[in-house]
């Protein structure tokens, strides 16, 4: 049966609870990010019994349209979502995978298999934390153990403690300590550094001779970057750590777009800055948020960011799901980077098919996502359908 064949008749909408394994304290210029927080659902059907679902936080009026609409006429598998559909992309690509008997991975392309290698983004300045009684460089020890015990192996730590949150030399001084130590700890894992710009270009220097040593995989936002920093910057990198890479462009520029559009909240222009960099060998690894720019956008760019010589590895931090698609678009699109692992839960959707071991996501070969969900866990509930609330 075809795209086609299949008409929208339906479209629930649940919120469930969000859940990190441990509070998520600061970065350097954001925090904290908490314990908890809410996951917006929809679910979709079409008069043939077909069900997707997947992330969607657009406001309820703006999908109501969609009723009556054939999935052929929002959803191309060799493309992706229509623009105008693009609040419903996650639950569309989902949708079609059931229609279609086929995992995302596989309709996007299968170029990587049905496995990635993961790191664990959920290690931030624990050491500050509580501010009361700050607990030290033992607590993000700690918080690496948790998530190593739960399959991850390989951890991005969070620096720039200097920014606002220590006086800058202390600060500065800690980012290299708990580098140093976590290395110490887990020599076999890789380790990546986001500043989340909280540095200098000059700093930064200070801090990278600081823990050249530690085999760093990869640098990401350590400043405000200009060309001409990022030209310092390669040049730093090359001398020293000719290995290590270059990870940018999560949040370059605002994400000032308002969806939908092409690209999610990512201008066309600023696209093609990011290429031009590549290009010139500035930018190794693109970070667009695979929430925020979305499955389809990153369909589009994937090919452009390999022809420019840059790796791809979707950011999709705070969300667990987003992790899921993130590896989705990677396995299937090939081109693709070690991708970040949000340790936690949704509390009521399913993800038990896919498995981590040993930093190393493996994903189902199941149709859509793979995923379902447990409606005793719903917090709140609307329906287009019958146009109910609970």
């Amino acid at each position: 049966m075809t795209l086609d064949e299949h008409k929208i008749t339906r479209i629930e909408s649940f919120t469930f609870r969000r859940e990190f394994p441990r509070y998520m304290g600061n970065n350097a210029k954001v925090g904290p990010h908490g314990k908890t927080g809410i996951e917006k659902i929809r679910r979709i059907h079409s008069n043939q019994g077909a069900i997707g679902i997947g992330r969607s936080s657009a406001p309820d009026e703006s999908i109501y349209c969609f009723i009556g609409c054939s999935v052929g006429d929002l959803f191309d598998p060799a493309i992706g979502t229509v623009v105008e559909a693009g609040f419903l992309d996650a639950p569309l690509h989902d949708l079609a995978g059931q229609i279609l008997e086929q995992p995302v991975w596989k309709m996007v392309g299968a170029r990587a298999g049905n496995s990635i290698e993961v790191y664990t983004g959920g290690i931030y300045f624990d050491d500050l934390d509580p501010q009361d009684s700050p607990r030290g460089i033992d607590a993000v020890l700690e918080a690496c153990q948790q998530d190593f015990d739960a399959g991850h192996a390989h951890f991005k730590l969070k620096i720039g403690r200097g920014f606002k949150f220590m006086e800058t030399a202390r600060g500065d001084q800690r980012d290299i300590d708990v580098t140093r130590v976590v290395r110490d700890a887990f020599p076999n894992s890789k380790i990546l550094i986001d500043a989340n710009d909280g540095y200098t270009l000059e700093r930064f220097r200070n801090y990278f001779e600081a823990v050249s040593d530690c085999e760093i995989y990869w640098v990401e936002e350590p400043f405000l970057e200009t060309v001409y920093d990022l030209k310092a910057l390669r040049a730093f990198l090359k001398d020293i750590s000719p290995q290590t890479l270059i990870a940018d462009f999560e949040n370059r520029n605002g994400r000032n777009e308002k969806p939908p559009s092409p690209f999610g909240r990512w201008r066309a222009d600023h696209l093609e800055e990011l290429y031009k960099l590549g290009g010139d060998g500035l930018i190794d690894v693109a970070l667009m948020d695979v929430g925020s720019m979305g499955l389809t956008a990153w369909r589009k760019v994937m090919p452009l960011l390999e022809a420019n010589g840059i790796k791809g590895s979707p950011h999709a931090w705070d969300a667990p799901l987003k992790t899921i698609y993130a590896a989705q678009v990677n396995c299937g699109l090939g081109n693709g980077e070690i991708v970040e692992g949000v340790p936690g839960l949704v509390q009521g959707v399913d993800t038990s098919a896919y498995t981590l071991k040993n930093g190393i996501l493996t994903l189902p070969n199941l149709p859509g996502f793979g995923m379902s969900i447990d409606e005793s866990q719903v917090l709140e509930y609307s329906d287009t359908h019958s146009r109910i609330k609970r």
